[in-house]
């Protein structure tokens, strides 16, 4: 983004993100996806899920919001190696896909 458009100050895309918004975001993560190093599923994140988004929207728009690190896990590769993966917490799914960048989908 700094180099499209280059010369222009850079800011903070969130003041787009409202409750409309989330609710969609989360609505777009797999419902089968692993959780994350909290071990928060998707369905348990949406038992609670106006509060879980509101909380979510504060941190987000305040910069108080910091991701915690993705769970690492090795899945099998072929028959003799792994291959790593990062498993992000349901907030870092939701918060993904609510970027106006990455809009076209999951």
């Amino acid at each position: 983004m700094a180099k499209k458009y280059a010369g222009s100050p850079l800011t903070t895309l969130s003041h787009n993100m409202d409750q409309l918004w989330l609710r969609e975001a989360y609505g777009r993560v797999r419902r089968d996806s692993a959780p994350g190093v909290d071990g928060q599923t998707v369905a348990g994140y949406g038992e609670n899920l106006a509060a879980n988004l509101t909380s979510l929207e504060t941190r987000a728009k305040n910069g108080t919001y910091r991701a915690p690190p993705a769970k690492r896990v090795h899945i099998p590769k072929n028959e003799t190696e792994t291959r790593p993966i990062g498993m992000p917490t349901v907030e870092d799914k939701v918060l993904e896909r609510a970027d106006p960048e990455k809009e076209s989908g999951p």
